[in-house]
């Protein structure tokens, strides 16, 4: 959950300066926070995750459209294009490596036959190509608020759910870190 909150940190921050202001101060905030975001990651941990670097060269470079151009187009397209990016990684991992990235991340966590693997995998593939299907529809549908609402609270629904969704599913294949005892040490 911890790590859910820190992944939407930028567009809390996006969503609390766009209500205060307009989607221009908030994409550069929101651009702001995502360098932050990434910055924080590599001083605490050494390492950064592809997601953040990904989100951060959108963020950037459709920030800066919307901002140098003036159209909030390019910022509201960024979530669409995130969620695709990774629907194409996870997709293209079926046919590039010998297991799936859903499984290459997870693995040391959870055993589960190869069949449950691509399961978990498509459905991941799936789920970023409807959140991305939604952002278009509200982008193409609804004014700038009801998109600026939807981001923070649609998207993090989504995602809390699916996420949810996903560890009832999950649960069975968890590992146990705790050692098993041995009924058979024979006694001395």
């Amino acid at each position: 959950m911890k790590k859910i909150l820190w992944d939407f940190f930028p567009i809390v921050l996006f969503f609390i300066i766009y209500k205060q202001f307009d989607i221009y101060t908030a994409t550069a905030t929101l651009m702001c926070a995502s360098a932050v975001q990434v910055l924080l990651d590599w001083l605490t941990t050494r390492k950064v995750e592809k997601m953040h670097l990904v989100t951060l060269g959108l963020v950037l470079v459709l920030g800066t459209a919307t901002l140098l151009l003036q159209d909030e187009r390019f910022i509201k397209w960024k979530p669409t294009i995130v969620n695709w990016l990774f629907a194409l990684v996870f997709f293209g991992s079926h046919f590039i490596g010998k297991r799936p990235v859903i499984q290459r991340m997870m693995s040391g966590h959870v055993t589960m036959p190869d069949t449950i693997w691509l399961r978990l995998s498509i459905s991941w593939i799936l789920f970023f190509i409807i959140s991305g299907i939604a952002n278009l529809v509200v982008v193409f549908n609804f004014d700038t608020d009801t998109w600026v609402n939807f981001k923070l609270f649609g998207m993090l629904g989504m995602t809390l759910v699916f996420v949810i969704l996903q560890s009832i599913f999950l649960s069975k294949y968890i590992q146990d870190d705790e050692i098993p005892e041995n009924p058979d040490t024979g006694g001395s």
